[in-house]
């Protein structure tokens, strides 16, 4: 049986981003967990095992929220199943202690005391900290920026499956959630390299497009369809197509370490 994988990068909240981090919410295009800062770096580092030890802040009792210390910043950290936020942080003032922990427990019992103020259902815990965790808007950023974090991964996928398949001439394959990915290199008698890209299974025509374009050393208009693979005929669920590599393209990928 496999041990605790990885979790998920760290990410600060938009709140914690703006109000505690001083900044500005980036575009879309830039995912938050590659925000530069020394607290989120060390949250990342701190928590990139699922079974790694971590040190509870004890004085916030009506959610688990863990510490987090680098240079003069403090940060509280909250897990949501395999993924790390950074809900609150601030920075230690010369010649105290963990000011920064005696205030957040300071804005988590004023908080349950104004929640018990307008509820009649009163909490039973010490603190309410439930508005430093991830609001709506977080979860529709992270949405958002899904599309990014596949293209970045289809990109490097298919440069190892070019990598591999130039070193061997085999035909290397990926899964993804829906779908297959396969290329191979073909080299004619004129000595050029054709490459081969099989998809298998249900994609959309947008998806294929995207997949073609970011195959190494192909022209994007160079592409055509095969309508059988050497071994066999394609499946109902299968499409191929075939290019021209360049070269110097197809050298620059082995040369790459992989």
């Amino acid at each position: 049986m496999s041990g605790p994988g990885p979790l998920r990068p760290a990410r600060p909240t938009l709140r914690c981003l703006r109000e505690d981090l001083g900044l500005a919410v980036p575009p879309v295009t830039a995912p938050l967990d590659e925000a530069d800062h020394p607290v989120l770096a060390k949250v990342s580092e701190q928590f990139a095992e699922e079974d790694g030890k971590h040190e509870r802040i004890r004085s916030v009792d009506d959610h688990v929220l863990f510490k987090v210390k680098v240079q003069r910043w403090r940060g509280a950290v909250w897990l949501d199943a395999d993924m790390p936020w950074l809900v609150a942080a601030g920075r230690r003032e010369d010649g105290s202690g963990d000011d920064f922990y005696a205030a957040l427990e300071a804005d988590g019992r004023a908080a349950r005391a104004r929640y018990n103020a307008e509820h009649s259902d009163g909490l039973k815990t010490a603190t309410y900290t439930a508005h430093l965790l991830p609001a709506r808007e977080d979860h529709v950023r992270y949405r958002a920026e899904a599309g990014i974090r596949f293209v970045r991964r289809l990109r490097a996928t298919l440069l190892d499956l070019a990598h591999a398949t130039l070193r061997d001439g085999r035909e290397h394959t990926c899964e993804f959630d829906t779908f297959a990915l396969g290329l191979q290199v073909r080299a004619d008698d004129g000595h050029e390299t054709y490459l081969a890209v099989r998809i298998t299974g249900s994609v959309p025509p947008n998806l294929t497009v995207l997949i073609l374009r970011n195959v190494p050393g192909c022209e994007a208009d160079g592409w055509y369809p095969e309508y059988a693979l050497p071994e066999r005929d394609l499946l109902p669920a299968e499409q191929a197509w075939s290019n021209l590599m360049d070269p110097r393209a197809a050298a620059q990928v082995l040369d790459e370490e992989r």
